[in-house]
């Protein structure tokens, strides 16, 4: 199988070299991989050209958007511009965060599972973080979802779910969509992908409401917004971020803000939410 990599990057030069490193000493190498240089002020373009010198797969793109940080739509529309620079000779193709050390064998584990089940249409592994000298799980969803940092997508699931949304929570509505057109998300705990920056790490204060205005635009409801507002406040232990998350709820409800998907996918949606939460309440 052949697989592209789009890496955005901004203000990376921290971990960048350590996560071209890890890729570079793949098992089995991507056919092409894009560096997003995400309107950078440090060195990560000059980072990525040293690499470009021994590696003729690797492609800089330097991108001129705003600096700030905004959780979702920054990340994916510096992806969305290195998609532009890509043919579609792919069987898969990846997101991949600039601050991660993947494990040499995650590309050729994740290649055996898109070739047991052609219905599988995501594949990835778990993000670890260093804490005191031992690297543990990052504990923010659940075992049966892949984090945004380093998720594959099947060619053919790509495509049917539209791309990647520019919008927080868009690597949830990407899973939420791909289950709607029937196809499987594989999760594999042997892949231990150590993130070397804690999730979050660059939200702005305003980015608090963001992830309730995320559960609003993805169809959930209210009621299923209170839950998992009150699930992912603990996740993070911030029990107080559960107020943000309701208000950003309500303020992206009472503005009216466009949904991520349709009315048919909204209703899919909160019915697998609830017959989800249901499974754990009853098991």
């Amino acid at each position: 199988m052949q697989y592209y990599l789009i890496i955005p990057a901004h203000n990376e030069a921290q971990h960048l070299a350590l996560t071209l490193q890890s890729i570079e000493a793949q098992t089995v190498s991507p056919k092409k991989i894009v560096v997003v240089n995400d309107h950078s002020t440090d060195e990560t373009e000059n980072i990525v050209k040293s690499f470009i010198a021994h590696n003729l797969n690797l492609i800089l793109l330097n991108n001129f958007s705003d600096s700030e940080h905004q959780p979702g739509s920054k990340v994916v529309r510096a992806f969305q511009k290195g998609l532009e620079m890509l043919d579609e000779h792919y069987d898969f193709i990846v997101k991949l965060d600039a601050d991660l050390i993947l494990p040499p064998n995650y590309f050729e584990t994740i290649i055996a599972h898109f070739n047991s089940d052609s219905k599988i249409g995501m594949a990835g592994g778990f993000a670890y973080i260093e804490k005191n000298g031992a690297w543990i799980l990052e504990n923010l969803t659940d075992k049966d979802h892949i984090r945004g940092a380093f998720k594959a997508y099947r060619k053919a699931c790509f495509q049917q779910i539209g791309g990647l949304k520019p919008a927080m929570g868009w690597d949830t509505v990407d899973e939420l969509l791909a289950k709607f057109y029937g196809w499987e998300i594989k999760t594999d705990e042997t892949l231990k992908v150590k993130h070397l920056k804690p999730t979050g790490a660059n939200y702005n204060k305003t980015a608090r409401f963001k992830q309730g205005e995320a559960f609003y635009t993805l169809g959930y409801g209210f009621w299923i917004t209170a839950i998992a507002s009150a699930k992912l406040a603990m996740m993070k232990k911030k029990p107080l971020l559960f107020l943000d998350y309701i208000r950003g709820f309500w303020k992206a409800k009472f503005a009216n803000k466009p949904m991520l998907v349709t009315v048919e996918q909204a209703k899919f949606i909160r019915n697998y939410r609830w017959t989800k939460m249901k499974r754990k309440i009853f098991r």
